[in-house]
């Protein structure tokens, strides 16, 4: 999934016709309009669909402070979403503007618990007790995907307890194993997706491996503890806290995550070199990529994505 932050250019609808790119996140404040909007998303589909596969399009559209599509709900943040049904309310308005500007995937709500005041998400969070926060995220879900948007509970297994990004910087989570799994409720609400951390957890993981390249956090403990069947999802990969691991898109790919984000192009790139390279020199990569795409199958297939015109 690479980074459009505008009109595309020759270059990024060259490479997504030649298959490079399965999937688009909508960054930067260019996105002004829903006109401006859907011309664009137009462009790239159409692209796509020379190849024959539809891409996936994503949005940060989670109210308040992190919402990219000014024009479109939410208008509230998580924090002043204090009911199920003004979470359900909002959500659902905000599936429609997206879908009606061509974008599939919302990378929201926000499934962390806040446990610190001093926590780097803000009023990003729906709060601090798990139960509550399991409600809202749940209602929220309910109205994204009642407008046939796949929304994305993130960010597992947990960032309620960091003080800083793992956007600038390398997190560990130091809490108990015990606390951690006391508050992934919040993960279990039926959302097409899930967005792995790019922190890492000691207790969950004593390699210290960041969750986003953890087998026993994505595989073990999402996938078979907690029982998620969709589309596993990456955080940032060219964020600060993993931006300099090597052959990370392969590494991700065994943990047991289906769909690699990257927010800047060159990195987006170099990623799509170095998992050709290794899929062409692993039989196991390739078979890990076979496993993902069954995954993006089904959820292209919810959607109803197609380039049948």
């Amino acid at each position: 999934m690479v980074p459009l932050r505008g009109q595309p250019t020759p270059s990024l609808l060259a490479r997504i016709a030649a298959g490079q790119a399965g999937g688009v996140i909508l960054l930067g404040n260019a996105w002004t309009s829903r006109a401006v909007t859907r011309s664009a998303l137009t462009q790239v589909q159409q692209a796509a669909c020379r190849r024959g596969r539809p891409l996936l399009i994503a949005v940060d559209q989670e109210g308040g402070s992190v919402r990219r599509l000014r024009w479109a709900p939410p208008t509230l943040s998580a924090a002043e979403m204090t009911t199920p049904a003004s979470a359900f309310s909002q959500a659902q308005a905000a599936a429609a503007a997206m879908r009606d500007a061509g974008i599939a995937i919302d990378l929201a709500p926000v499934a962390d618990v806040l446990s610190t005041t001093h926590s780097f998400l803000g009023t990003r969070s729906f709060g601090s007790d798990p139960a509550a926060v399991a409600r809202l995220v749940r209602s929220f879900a309910g109205g994204l995907q009642r407008g046939r948007v796949a929304a994305t509970a993130k960010h597992f297994p947990g960032l309620g307890s960091a003080t800083a990004s793992t956007d600038d910087r390398a997190v560990a989570i130091t809490r108990s194993a015990a606390f951690l799994e006391a508050r992934l409720a919040p993960f279990q609400t039926g959302t097409k997706l899930v967005m792995v951390s790019n922190a890492s957890y000691p207790a969950l993981d004593p390699s210290g491996s960041p969750a986003v390249f953890s087998h026993a956090i994505v595989t073990d403990l999402l996938r078979g503890q907690l029982g998620f069947d969709g589309v596993v999802v990456t955080d940032a990969l060219d964020a600060g806290a993993v931006a300099d691991e090597p052959h990370a898109p392969s590494r991700a790919l065994a943990a047991g995550v289906d769909l690699l984000l990257y927010s800047k192009t060159a990195a987006s790139e170099a990623a799509y070199a170095s998992l050709v390279h290794d899929a062409a020199a692993s039989p196991t990569v390739r078979a890990e990529l076979a496993a993902a795409v069954k995954h993006l199958d089904a959820l292209e297939a919810w959607l109803g994505l197609s380039c049948k015109s």
